[in-house]
């Protein structure tokens, strides 16, 4: 569990209402739930929702729980349950209570039965595509179904028969009696009740009819005790239904059901069903592929619990939809690693550089510091040598105006090093340069004071007989945001969104463990892969760059 003693809460107009009901006495203490579907991974809009509705309980010394709607059979695994259980403990939380909606079927067939006992529930024979044109439009009312006015003693059979499997499924369900004419399509008798001939994760083939969400959830939430009901702003208009059903059911406990405005991201997708597309369709490497936006993504890429927290907290609660700038988050990873993370040095894209007047044979351990923004990381030695490797977009033959790294009869400054000069290009038969010769000058050893003439340019390198090789993943996002694209969000799939370099990183990180984060020299912040420990080569993902125009709005 994250400690909140020290977190200054930002005031929104969900807290605001938690401290009214507070005061007033309303509630005594404050029980929020976070509900997710076991329907697939969480995604950085359900971080927000995690975040305020633990973060919230918790100031206020009340509770936090955590429950899987999982009323759906056909679309939920216990696969999603685990990294869903997996993501909230990442994210610096733990529950008050573990809860599934299966474990109140019984308590819920009981309140579907007292409904149709008040005549406020009945079996329908519809089809679905009847029940369609039934309903209505958004300026034309519904027309009553013709098994709208079947008798109490009629339903109570159908329905207990529906219960012990008599019927296949789609053929009858069970419905709220409420307004056919309302304004509201969610109160123009909606379905409670489905048969579905399928086995569930947790209670197995008991059951083959299920509870509707809209049905279940506002059970839940009466069931469990929970005072302040968070929810995305499309159900807004689900709200007179979830007060129906707490009501008509003569819930002892009424919950209260808050709605904000849901996380948008650019260039992105939070749909379930758009991730699972892209997971099912192999364009992504799972539900934990780098360029997810899910928590497992972000996670494997190399972004910190820490970081996600702060981000959900400054995006804040609002009352309207709104699209926040991925450069936000990303800006708070870099504050987040920019004193965690050792700086070292990777050559992404090598080209070799063999220093002609350096011994043959000799390595020198040079010092560098592991983190000039953080004294207390302390220093580190790194080999040099002879023959060593740079990034081949550090050398030009023919520079313009203003480059300052390396090229013929140019000086550069090696970072923790000396200085050396291009002398000679080697070439092979197709005139592509794959060799350097340059000498050095052992005055200008970094750290020893030399003073004698300056460079403008400094490059970093590698050692090339102790180096290791290393593969590194550079991101961009999956999704590019087109306006006025009228095909699927898959026609925005960016092609360039990984790209994938072999080089070599410094000997140190021969031990290096799977989610250790480093700041390569000028390349930005990576991690260690955790799916490729067992590779020959290291697997780096870039988390992201080092500088962005990216700043936080004043206020």
């Amino acid at each position: 569990m994250i400690s909140l003693e020290n977190k200054v809460a930002s005031s929104n107009f969900i807290r605001n209402i938690v401290i009214d009901d507070l005061q007033e006495g309303k509630v005594k203490e404050v029980i929020t739930r976070f509900p997710p579907e076991p329907n697939g991974y969480l995604h950085i809009g359900h971080a927000k929702a995690i975040c305020l509705n633990f973060e919230l309980a918790h100031e206020f010394s009340g509770k936090a729980h955590l429950r899987f709607d999982d009323t759906n059979p056909l679309k939920e695994d216990m696969e999603y349950v685990n990294a869903i259980k997996e993501d909230v403990k990442w994210l610096g939380f733990d529950w008050d209570g573990l809860f599934f909606a299966s474990d109140y079927f019984e308590e819920m067939y009981n309140r579907a039965v007292l409904l149709i006992q008040k005549g406020k529930a009945y079996v329908d024979d519809l089809s679905a595509e009847d029940m369609r044109k039934y309903r209505g439009t958004l300026t034309e009312p519904g027309v009553d179904s013709p098994f709208r006015n079947r008798s109490v003693e009629e339903n109570l059979d159908l329905f207990a028969r529906m219960r012990k499997g008599e019927f296949k499924d789609g053929e009858k369900v069970l419905r709220a009696k409420i307004d056919m004419t309302s304004p509201n399509f969610n109160m123009r008798d909606p379905v409670l009740y489905r048969i579905s001939h399928a086995s569930h994760h947790n209670t197995g083939d008991q059951w083959c009819i299920y509870p509707m969400y809209d049905f279940a959830h506002p059970l839940e939430d009466a069931i469990e005790g929970v005072t302040h009901s968070l929810c995305s702003l499309e159900f807004e208009d689900h709200r007179p239904l979830y007060d129906w059903v707490v009501a008509e059911c003569e819930m002892n406990h009424v919950p209260r059901q808050y709605e904000f405005a849901r996380l948008n991201l650019t260039n992105t997708v939070m749909s379930k069903r758009k991730l699972k597309q892209l997971v099912d369709e192999n364009i992504v490497d799972g539900w934990d592929d780098p360029r997810m936006p899910t928590i497992a993504g972000f996670r494997r890429r190399g972004f910190t619990p820490e970081a996600i927290r702060t981000f959900a907290r400054e995006v804040g609660v609002a009352r309207s939809n709104s699209t926040v700038d991925e450069k936000m988050l990303e800006h708070f990873i870099r504050e987040d690693l920019k004193l965690k993370a050792p700086r070292t040095m990777a050559v992404l894209n090598p080209l070799k550089v063999v220093i002609t007047n350096y011994p043959e044979g000799q390595v020198e351990m040079l010092d560098a510091e592991n983190n000039p923004e953080n004294e207390e990381m302390g220093n580190r030695q790194i080999p040099f040598s002879r023959e060593i490797y740079i990034e081949q977009d550090d050398f030009m033959e023919n520079p313009p105006s203003k480059y300052f790294r390396l090229f013929p009869g140019n000086e550069v400054r090696l970072k923790h090093a000396y200085f050396i000069k291009c002398n000679d290009v080697i070439k092979d038969a197709d005139g592509n340069v794959i060799e350097l010769h340059c000498t050095y000058d052992p005055e200008t050893k970094s750290g020893s004071g030399f003073t004698g003439r300056k460079v403008k340019g400094t490059i970093h390198w590698v050692e090339a007989t102790q180096s290791v090789p290393a593969e590194f993943r550079l991101y961009e996002p999956l999704i590019l945001d087109e306006e006025d694209n009228e095909g699927t969000f898959l026609d925005n799939i960016n092609p360039n969104s990984l790209e994938v370099q072999n080089g070599f990183v410094e000997p140190n990180m021969k031990d290096t463990q799977p989610q250790d984060k480093y700041q390569f020299f000028r390349h930005g912040y990576f991690n260690v892969d955790p799916k490729h420990t067992n590779d020959e080569k290291l697997v780096f993902n870039r988390i992201v760059s080092l500088k962005s125009s990216f700043e936080l709005p004043k206020g």
